[in-house]
């Protein structure tokens, strides 16, 4: 074999062979396949698409490029929780504490940002000291104490999902459906987990828009995932607007921090409450939805979740003083806020373009190489259906990068559209469905 043929074959639209698919993971991840080589192979992928045979392939070839994680020492129904990626996402930095504290172990390996979406590893990281590379002892051992643990992927732990993962996100490959799908069930297979529930989002802040796209892709995804043997179920909500107000990696941890102390915006806290009651029903420690919003809520005002979230943070590396004191964190040293020149109704937020400011600010990557600043972001001081008066703030802006003020402020103007007349904020719960991919309400039994 060699890849100029297989990259050849796939341009030209033809199925690649499991053993073909298995011989490209492994040469790439030992080097002996460069990026560029294998990023014209995910272009072909992109616009070609893969079947069913494929993407099986792929996702094995990606999960056995390193060790699974073998948790079998540990009793209970090990629940993870994936999204499909948003702008203020902030969700898994509470879920993953919160359903610990519960009794249900969350092993959670995680993403970082990728193309406009944010990612959960970069948001901890943005703890001084947050270590997520951890090694599969330190990762066992810690579900084993405290319930949870938040890690990324290693070069023993689903390395090949760690090094395309970097590359999609510099390529313009990251709206593939087969990418995504191998992407997000190798991980979750290597780490372990017994089941999963999928947070997968449409809108314009989504990486597909499309509702009709995001269906397609939640239920490639339950197949996918229930094929390998991790019961998996899917909500689908919406990221018509960011999630929470805040967007950037320290300004949504601090955010997530005040959702572990119920504190938290409404909509965030409602997809919260949404995801996390679902995950204490696969755990077995809820028989309704109603029942684990009611776990859900204990736990929060009795502070079991936000001191698991310590307890997390203090194992994996970070500065506690921090998580307990964010008002001692250093925010950027350039602070502007955006004022409306018009009085109205917030009618649209354009998440997308939030997602892209962000990163222009500093929050994300554009090349591989990039360093990230964690204190860049924004705080989105109306939402929609919200009312503004003339010279209110719309939001607030947080960079090191003085030069990307005015470019960002008039991006972040054109991001917003007010209405004379009332506007209703968009439903943010749209479907569940469950590991047969049938679709039925969220608060079904």
């Amino acid at each position: 074999m060699n890849i100029v043929d297989i990259l050849i074959k796939k341009r030209d639209g033809k199925a690649l062979t499991t053993e073909e698919i298995g011989w490209t993971i492994e040469n790439y991840i030992s080097n002996r396949i460069p990026d560029y080589q294998m990023s014209a192979l995910l272009m072909a992928i992109y616009f070609n698409g893969m079947n069913r045979e494929e993407l099986t392939a792929l996702t094995n070839a990606m999960v056995h490029s390193g060790k699974i994680i073998d948790h079998s020492g540990h009793s209970g129904i090990k629940v993870d929780k994936h999204s499909t990626g948003g702008v203020g996402d902030k969700v898994s930095l509470i879920l993953a504490p919160l359903i610990a504290s519960a009794g249900v172990p969350v092993p959670m390996m995680a993403g970082r940002g990728l193309g406009h979406t944010g990612g959960t590893l970069d948001k901890l990281e943005a703890i001084p000291g947050f270590r997520t590379n951890l090694s599969e002892k330190e990762f066992r051992r810690q579900i084993d104490r405290i319930g949870c643990a938040i890690m990324g992927q290693t070069e023993t732990v689903c390395p090949a999902d760690r090094k395309l993962y970097a590359l999609r996100d510099v390529t313009g490959t990251v709206q593939s459906l087969p990418l995504i799908c191998s992407s997000i069930i190798s991980k979750k297979k290597a780490e372990g987990a017994d089941a999963l529930i999928l947070d997968v989002k449409f809108g314009n802040g989504a990486i597909f828009d499309s509702k009709r796209k995001m269906f397609q892709l939640a239920k490639a995804l339950i197949r996918l995932g229930n094929g390998l043997n991790i019961k998996t179920v899917a909500l689908l909500t919406s990221m018509e607007q960011p999630l929470g107000n805040t967007v950037g990696n320290w300004l949504e941890t601090r955010e997530a921090i005040e959702g572990l102390k119920n504190q938290g915006p409404s909509d965030l806290m409602e997809v919260v409450f949404a995801l996390g009651s679902r995950m204490l029903m696969l755990g077995g420690k809820a028989l309704s939805f109603a029942e684990g919003q009611k776990i859900l809520r204990n736990k929060l005002k009795s502070g079991d979740a936000y001191d698991r979230f310590l307890e997390m943070v203090k194992m994996q590396g970070g500065d506690v003083a921090v998580v307990e004191h964010p008002e001692s964190m250093p925010l950027s040293k350039y602070q502007f806020d955006l004022i409306s020149s018009n009085s109205g109704y917030i009618k649209n937020i354009n998440a997308r373009e939030i997602g892209f400011i962000a990163i222009s600010l500093g929050a994300g990557r554009f090349i591989k190489e990039d360093r990230l600043d964690y204190t860049a972001g924004l705080i989105l001081r109306k939402k929609i259906g919200d009312h503004i008066e003339k010279e209110e703030r719309l939001a607030t802006i947080y960079t090191n990068k003085k030069e990307a003020i005015a470019i960002t402020t008039a991006r972040l103007l054109e991001a917003y559209t007010i209405s004379t007349k009332s506007v209703s904020p968009p439903k943010l719960i749209e479907r569940f469905i469950d590991e047969n991919r049938k679709e039925t309400n969220l608060f079904s039994q």
